[in-house]
């Protein structure tokens, strides 16, 4: 097969004819996305909405009247079609739990934001030595107690 044409050079041609572009393998692809930060433990959490309130509350409710529904989407369709059955006023006490709950929130992020900028220097002792206070001591008095042997 003198000079004859193969069917990848073929290929490769129909390719930059459509102006297609081949991907580099994914070995040779730069990642462009920066490292995802690990989520913090010790950050609060977010309150729960006026709705998640209300959710607390409904959940005994429809167990005590339903002992045999295992289907967590009923309860939740259920609380759903409630809530929006429910008035202002019937809601308000859930808005104002939910209020409490925020302002309770705000004031914990707010101790939690100024400990990580002052650099949260507790965190770290406590992360280096999983041993409480009262091994360590006891490991001291132990240590002074072989020194007084020798």
């Amino acid at each position: 097969m003198k000079g004859g044409r193969s069917k990848a050079d073929t290929a490769k041609k129909a390719d930059n004819k459509l102006g297609t572009k081949r991907k580099a393998p994914a070995s040779d692809r730069i990642s462009k996305k920066p490292a995802k930060k690990g989520k913090d433990p010790n950050k609060p959490k977010r309150p729960p909405s006026a709705f998640f309130v209300f959710m607390e509350e409904f959940r005994k409710q429809f167990k005590e009247k339903n002992p045999n529904n295992k289907s967590v989407a009923a309860v939740g369709k259920a609380a759903g079609d409630k809530w929006k059955a429910m008035s202002e006023a019937e809601k308000a006490p859930y808005v104002s739990k939910a209020a409490k709950r925020k302002t309770e929130y705000e004031k914990t992020l707010a101790a939690y934001n100024k400990k990580q900028q002052s650099g949260g220097s507790d965190d770290h002792e406590e992360e280096e030595s999983d041993k409480s206070k009262s091994e360590v001591n006891d490991e001291d008095e132990e240590s002074e107690e072989e020194e007084d042997d020798d």
